[in-house]
């Protein structure tokens, strides 16, 4: 993966490149997607009034706060310049709760409400810091008649989870904005967006996100359950054992099998190649029961999922395990025809205990054993108006499937064409380690 200084580029899951076109004419014309930026001056001055902010919060409580806090930072600093005030909105109040974090249903709404006097629209994630007159600055240099896509450019050397399916052939092809840092789209390309937005369907029902304070929570207060199988119990338990079952307080192995060697649980539901939802829900009873430690909060995984335990548990000093958290690397199904976000389950599932009494006490299940239990997961807390909250920490696959920076990463999963255990000390195991109970 590479980073470069400046870019028109495109994302948004490649949905907004493909609804574009792309084509050459468009890239020689420098519109949508300008290789460099030019020096350009506009017919009128930008100031702050010209511009629309949107900030990418989450439903969840934490998060909610913490987009409060950063619309009134950006608010107060737009005081104290005396320049006029930008609109600031939060994403998650702007849409239905099943889509309250994607951006492309978004946009006819906001071109609706907006298009007659914002020049730009800039969109920022919870952490990212603003210097609004850098900001202008910026954005003065591309004149607002035009459109434009503005942001830090990123791209793929080689096909990743994220973009792979259309870009296969030639990944480094495709440049995409890094949605940490902010980018930005000018009216006029935000009005033919929203435009196309109601004419045209997705390629793809599926859709993946964009990418503390306090003391850890203890090891007592995290039950971590591994999903494997007899099959893989002499192939990716030993690296589970070798790099992160050490940091884990209370933890157990879920097999078709008993295995008294490692030792695996088995939960009497027969072993699936795919899916594992009756195994999942299994795991769910058996962590409201009282054949278990009581916990505050349950960490999922798959056998190949690497994981930092002392990160995850400082990552969850930020959520109130009284709340019902589904906690991630979030993905969508079908999210613009009425659909449901989930968790993925490679990257790990965490759920705190209240999450998890609402889910079982509700009569929710699977549909077969072998149906996707992250995705029914998802179905299942979207009905109950559970919030999925993402967490960019999260991984489903590989490091070298990112580009985005993956320090303090929570998680990765898969050990295909790697080293599993040079990959965790690598990128999960913390160098500096720190006494925790």
């Amino acid at each position: 993966m590479s980073h470069h200084k400046v870019v028109t580029g495109c994302k948004l899951v490649a949905v907004i490149l493909l609804w574009l076109g792309a084509s050459a004419e468009d890239r020689r014309a420098g519109r949508a997607h300008a290789a460099e930026p030019q020096e350009h001056t506009s017919h009128r001055s930008i100031g702050l009034s010209d511009l629309v902010i949107v900030i990418q919060s989450q439903r969840n409580s934490f998060h909610a706060r913490r987009g409060g806090q950063r619309k009134v930072e950006i608010l107060q600093q737009a005081a104290e310049l005396g320049q006029g005030d930008p609109v600031v909105l939060l994403l998650h109040e702007l849409l239905e709760y099943e889509r309250d974090w994607m951006i492309i249903p978004l946009l006819p709404n906001l071109s609706a409400t907006y298009g007659q006097s914002a020049s730009w629209f800039f969109f920022i994630e919870e952490e990212t810091i603003i210097t609004l007159p850098n900001l202008l600055k910026v954005l003065h240099r591309y004149e607002v008649q035009e459109e434009w896509f503005l942001g830090k450019r990123l791209h793929d050397n080689e096909a990743s989870i994220i973009h792979h399916y259309a870009f296969s052939e030639d990944p480094s092809s495709f440049s995409y904005p890094d949605p940490a840092a902010g980018w930005a789209l000018s009216i006029p390309l935000l009005q033919r967006l929203a435009e196309q937005i109601k004419h045209k369907h997705l390629k793809s029902d599926f859709t993946i996100d964009l990418k503390h304070e306090g003391n850890p929570v203890s090891r007592k207060e995290v039950f971590v359950a591994v999903k494997t199988c007899h099959r893989f119990h002499s192939e990716r338990v030993p690296v589970v054992k070798a790099t992160w079952e050490k940091d884990a307080g209370f933890l157990e192995y879920y097999s078709d099998v008993t295995d008294a060697s490692i030792p695996t649980i088995n939960l009497g539901v027969p072993n699936t190649e795919r899916g594992h939802c009756g195994k999942t829900f299994a795991i769910l009873r058996r962590y409201l029961s009282k054949d278990v430690p009581e916990a505050d909060w349950l960490l999922i995984v798959d056998d190949d999922t690497l994981i930092s335990l002392p990160r995850l548990r400082r990552l969850l000093r930020c959520y109130d395990p009284k709340e019902a958290v589904s906690l991630g690397e979030r993905y969508g199904y079908s999210l613009l025809l009425n659909g449901y976000s989930y968790t993925t389950g490679g990257g790990g599932m965490v759920l705190s205990r209240a999450a998890v009494s609402r889910l079982v006490s509700s009569g929710c299940r699977c549909y077969s054993d072998d149906a996707p239990d992250d995705m029914v997961l998802g179905r299942c807390f979207t009905s109950l108006g559970v919030p999925i909250t993402h967490s960019p920490l999260f991984h489903q696959a590989r490091p070298c499937d990112y580009s985005e920076t993956l320090e303090q990463a929570v998680s990765f999963h898969k050990h295909w064409n790697i080293d599993p255990v040079i990959v965790y000390k690598h990128w999960l195991q913390d160098t500096q380690p720190t006494v925790e109970l």
